[in-house]
């Protein structure tokens, strides 16, 4: 709705009111588009220029050279990560580093735990920043290890591909170690 049409029908009529209104209104639509683009950085997943404010209160370091991406997923670890640590919190922060589905086997016994990758093959992406976020959340005197999960024969047999198609797909051995369907 334009300015002009909030006042009285007789200040239409006037040539430096409709100019006037004319000229506030592209000013009034700056600003709400100014405050709509603020309102993006309160929240993590749409923030651009507001992901150094958060890294900033949360304590992260400000890397500008990484991506989006990757600093969101920093910074949702270390919002994942406050309060009490507990399995399933390591759990959370495992998997949004990993994008998959994460298992936490805990040795009370032994004082360490397991980080299993159960929903991606292979070796994850931002594994050293996975140690950096489980270093800072977890109690010190625990230990931990990875287990990471590779295709097994059995599942290759499952695929019920013939040699020959699996030769056509041209993997090299890491791509096959986590080749999924």
């Amino acid at each position: 709705m334009a300015l002009i049409d909030l006042l009285p029908a007789n200040y239409q009529n006037s040539s430096e009111v409709v100019d006037l209104q004319n000229a506030l209104s592209v000013q009034v639509g700056k600003v709400q588009a100014a405050k709509d683009f603020l309102f993006l950085q309160l929240h993590v997943e749409t923030a651009t220029w507001g992901l150094s404010l958060w890294e900033r209160a949360l304590g992260l370091a400000i890397d500008l050279s990484r991506s989006y991406d990757f600093r969101r997923s920093r910074i949702n670890s270390k919002l994942r990560a406050q309060g009490v640590t507990t399995a399933a919190m390591i759990q959370n922060v495992a998997q949004s580093f990993s994008n998959g589905a994460v298992d936490i086997i805990e040795h009370n016994s032994e004082y360490r735990f397991d980080v299993k990758f159960t929903g991606t093959f292979g070796t994850p992406p931002n594994m050293d920043d996975l140690t950096a976020a489980i270093e800072e959340i977890k109690p010190a005197h625990l230990a931990y290890a990875y287990i990471y999960v590779y295709i097994t024969w059995d599942s290759v047999e499952t695929y019920n591909h013939t040699w020959g198609a699996w030769d056509a797909k041209n993997l090299t051995w890491d791509q096959f170690e986590q080749y999924k369907e």
